[in-house]
């Protein structure tokens, strides 16, 4: 009977690591994944506060989100092309030892240009490393599971999302915003190499590598029509959640008068909102239609500067932060359907070239923001709101389809 009952318990467990796409190697890079993100989010978060700490303004804060999207694009494509050359697992040693050198210099040298110095190496690393983990779910997972894999990877994300910022809003209320920061800094070195050590050692070499392509030209031809249209929608889309971006903090601690600990159980709150809907989306994602999922993510999107805007007092901004962890309703089923349409053997490098092209042109919407942000919040949230809206509509009106059938097949509807 005993044996049984323990047989059963097998069973259940092993019908859920599949049902959630969990293998050895996505095991340990979700691992990684936290680790990592516990060192951005106690410490990048509070980078605007930092700035304005050690003398900087507005401009810098809008430059620092800039030179962040603007990174993010750059390093998007190479990341792309070392995953496909090197594979994702040595591709991901070298974006860790990056960042953490990053880190460093931001610990060892407190000034405002050291942040922009360091940046420059931290900043971008979910951009650079995001081409490799999407090419490692692609490997090991099949078509039916992807969104599935995709979604566990945003859920895992949004742990240290939820609790780094508290971390980071705590050590800056028992340090202070300079030395606090620093703190945070210090913690997230620990965390990457930690992360480095666990990748290394449990992630496996990937067994057939693509041949990478170092021309972006030569992949932008064979981007699909649905492709792009995916891609014009979501950079329109990202031109409403970059502009007010760099500017949420300031917003609710500066202008508002709520304190550092109650922003990080707002951000908490964004990330428990997200963490509850992506399982029951992937599933339905899975098995059917796309195009609903992300559109509603998109809508999401356009309306969180709007509320953000109206919101004065904590109960508002709650609702504020539930609506942007919404945002997330359809996020992992549009990486999935980028993997989709990307070809066989160059999907880390299509994929790197769709946030290249992304972030680039989204770049400069977020150095914008300083100067929109010094006219008024108000024509800042409300700026954002229109290119959202814009980006929606299109998508919805334009936008390719992609199903599922029985067979675990992808099939495109235009």
């Amino acid at each position: 009977m005993r044996h049984t009952v323990e047989s059963d318990k097998n069973r259940i467990l092993q019908k859920m690591i599949e049902f959630l796409g969990l293998r050895t190697s996505m095991i340990a890079m979700l691992s990684m994944v936290i680790l990592v993100g516990m060192g951005e989010n106690m410490a990048e978060r509070y980078l605007p506060i930092y700035l304005v700490a050690l003398g900087g303004g507005a401009l810098s804060v809008g430059f620092l989100n800039g030179m962040d999207n603007l990174l993010s694009a750059l390093y998007s494509f190479p990341g792309g092309y070392l995953s496909d050359r090197l594979g994702y697992k040595r591709a991901l040693l070298v974006f860790n030892l990056i960042a953490m050198t990053g880190y460093l210099i931001v610990i060892l040298i407190p000034t405002w240009w050291a942040v922009f110095i360091g940046a420059v190496l931290f900043l971008s690393w979910s951009a650079i490393s995001l081409p490799a983990t999407m090419s490692l779910v692609a490997a090991v997972l099949p078509e039916n599971k992807r969104t599935m894999g995709v979604s566990m990877h945003s859920l895992v994300r949004r742990i240290p999302m939820a609790l780094g910022p508290i971390i980071g809003g705590l050590l800056i209320a028992w340090r202070g915003e300079i030395a606090g920061v620093r703190w945070a800094f210090v913690l997230a070195l620990v965390f990457a190499l930690i992360a480095l050590l666990l990748q290394q050692i449990f992630v496996e070499d990937q067994k057939n590598r693509g041949a990478a392509e170092g021309n972006p030209l030569k992949l932008f031809r064979q981007m699909s029509p649905g492709f792009i249209k995916l891609l014009v929608a979501d950079i329109l889309v990202r031109f409403c959640e970059q502009i007010p971006y760099a500017f949420m903090a300031i917003w609710v601690i500066n202008n508002n008068g709520i304190s550092p600990v109650t922003f990080g159980f707002l951000t908490t709150t964004e990330m428990v909102t997200a963490m509850l809907v992506y399982i029951p989306v992937a599933y339905l994602a899975d098995r059917g239609s796309k195009k609903p999922f992300v559109a509603a993510t998109f809508a999401f999107f356009t309306v969180f500067p709007l509320i953000l805007m109206l919101s004065h007092n904590t109960w508002m901004f709650v609702l504020a932060f539930i609506i942007r962890g919404l945002k997330e309703f359809g996020e992992p089923t549009r990486k999935a359907l980028i993997m989709d349409l990307a070809p066989e053997g160059q999907k880390a490098g299509m994929f790197g070239l769709y946030y290249l092209l992304r972030d680039v042109i989204v770049s400069l919407a977020a150095f914008s923001a300083g100067f929109l942000w010094n006219i008024s919040p108000q024509v800042n949230f409300l700026t954002a709101f229109g290119f959202g809206l814009l980006g929606t509509v299109f998508f919805i009106l334009f936008g390719e389809d992609i199903t599922i059938n029985k067979t675990g097949d992808a099939k495109s509807i235009g």
